[in-house]
């Protein structure tokens, strides 16, 4: 059936964010139909529709009726994507039809009196209860638009949850390992994924047809105290005239790439070096501010042989040998992030001292199989070591600052290949899953050896080291993987028995932004605290 538009006057409005978001009024209608009223939103070139009813910006009961996307006839045929767009459209109760009057002057009062008042009802929404505003977040249209354009739906409900659980104010100290995931149809992220354009393609689940997306709204709130948004201008006046980098396996660029995109929303970087397979060495830089952000790749942090097709069926590493494609260039770097775990868990034959020290899973070999936990911290430790002893006086006054990255759980509920491997649409709460074996084993030899670097370390001036420890709540998120969408709409032909499925990395944006709001917080906190003379 034929859709007629007739566009009404246009009305500019300026989000708070850094993207421009024209509005215009339109009117849809169809043959025995009642007319339906949209705001048209024009960005990159790209134009959608979202449904706005006459009392749509107060939430409603039945929330897949208040706000809705709906594609442009003439765009779907260009843009394959946007068919999976489509399937979030969410059909909409027809308006009441308005009481008889001349046909003349039916138009143009229908256009003002319903202009006016949906401008009004849209930036001055009356108040909202927090069980309507939780029933709001159902819908995913919302979620695509929270980053660069806002309802003015009010977070007063759960500021005032965290006030009667007493988390408010800062604090320098604070545990932020230990909280709950708290839905807040206000959590919108800072970028998405056609606005950022570093997100590696395997986690861009928006762009590739991810449909639950509600695993966006969801906040992590400690027990004791606030977790504030992320705020890209903080960090990058924080770190001004300061080189930054991410150093281990696809974790680290994972966190990586999720800092790069909020960064990205207030100051545009410049990609100034690129080397490696698949770009795994790379540096950007922020030319307003003077910050440098780059990854390494090194999956084990001390020297080590990747397998090859052609070679062993296992790695080679070098526990007591500090890989130098990342250590030599610590003179020049600031601050460090470092992130390793997964790796360890291939097969693998260690080496000490010149000798193989034994094995992790290696059938068919006369080596002691070992396992892979003391080679996990046998490798932590030289790096740590390796990072402190080059520290001394490095820098000049600015010294260098290090934080590990805790491990991150996987989430798979079933072969890899197999349909519905990591099929969860909603967090877990604290009593439904527990910490405990190889991820909690993996957390527990993190933890101690920054702790033991620390202490050797003792007050060595210009160095200072904490976990940055995320496993307890990365664990609580089995929603935010790609899952099957690592690549472009997996079922657009159907469903399939075996499809791949990433239950490892995250989404972007997702979960691991959390991360980065940790690590900013932990920053903040150093900058109130000198560095060790």
């Amino acid at each position: 059936m034929d859709t007629l538009e007739r566009y009404g006057p246009m009305y500019p409005f300026v989000s708070p964010y850094s993207w421009y978001w024209p509005i215009q009024l339109t009117a849809q209608s169809r043959p025995n139909k009642g007319a339906k009223w949209y705001l048209s939103l024009a960005h990159n070139n790209r134009r959608g529709h979202m449904l706005i009813r006459r009392d749509a910006c107060r939430p409603q009961h039945n929330v897949h009726n208040d706000i809705s996307y709906h594609t442009h006839k003439a765009k779907v045929k260009e843009r394959p994507e946007e068919e999976e767009e489509m399937r979030l459209t969410r059909s909409s109760k027809e308006m009441q039809p308005p009481q008889p009057l001349p046909k003349k002057l039916l138009p143009w009062i229908v256009y003002a009196f319903l202009s006016i008042f949906l401008l009004r009802l849209c930036f001055h929404p009356m108040p909202s209860s927090p069980s309507r505003s939780y029933e709001l977040s159902q819908s995913h249209s919302r979620i695509l638009v929270s980053s660069s354009f806002s309802l003015s739906f009010s977070p007063s409900s759960l500021r005032e949850e965290e006030e009667e659980e007493g988390v408010t104010g800062s604090q320098p100290n604070c545990d932020y390992t230990n909280g709950r995931w708290v839905h807040d149809p206000t959590a919108g992220p800072l970028y998405n994924g056609s606005s950022c354009s570093t997100i590696k393609d395997g986690q861009n689940c928006m762009a590739h047809g991810k449909p639950d997306l509600d695993f966006l709204q969801w906040r992590w709130r400690p027990h004791l105290c606030p977790l504030p948004r992320f705020d890209p201008n903080a960090f990058l006046n924080i770190l001004s005239n300061r080189h930054f980098a991410f150093i281990g396996d696809s974790m680290a660029r994972n966190q990586m790439e999720s800092l790069l995109c909020m960064l990205s929303s207030v100051s545009s970087p410049n990609l100034v070096y690129a080397n490696g397979e698949d770009n795994k060495f790379r540096k950007w830089h922020f030319p307003r501010e003077n910050v440098s952000i780059s990854v390494y790749w090194s999956p084990f942090l001390v020297k080590g042989i990747e397998k090859t097709s052609s070679g062993p069926a296992y790695n080679k590493l070098f526990l007591d040998t500090v890989d130098e494609k990342w250590a030599s260039d610590l003179d020049s770097l600031d601050m460090v992030v470092l992130s390793i775990g997964h790796w360890f868990l291939h097969p693998a034959v260690y080496y000490q001292r010149g000798s193989i020290l034994g094995c992790h899973y290696c059938p068919g070999t006369n080596y002691t199989e070992i396992g892979f936990y003391g080679a996990l911290r046998e490798a932590l430790r030289t790096a740590l070591k390796a990072i402190s002893e080059r520290s001394l006086g490095a820098n000049g006054a600015k010294g260098k600052d290090v934080l590990l990255t805790t491990f991150s759980p996987s989430h798979f509920e079933g072969d890899w290949d197999k349909f519905g491997a990591c099929p969860k649409t909603r967090p877990y709460n604290e009593a439904e899953k527990s910490l405990e074996g190889m991820d909690a084993e993996m957390r527990k030899i993190e933890l101690e050896e920054v702790q033991s670097a620390k202490a050797s370390a003792g007050n060595l001036a210009g160095f200072r080291m904490e976990a940055l420890d995320v496993t307890k709540l990365s664990l609580l998120r089995p929603d935010g993987h790609p899952g099957p969408y690592m690549y472009p709409f997996p079922f657009a032909d159907g469903h399939k028995d075996r499809v791949q499925n990433d239950c490892v990395h995250w989404c972007l944006p997702g979960p691991v932004d959390t991360w980065n709001e940790i690590l900013l917080e932990m920053i903040k906190g150093w900058e109130d605290r000198p560095h060790p003379k």
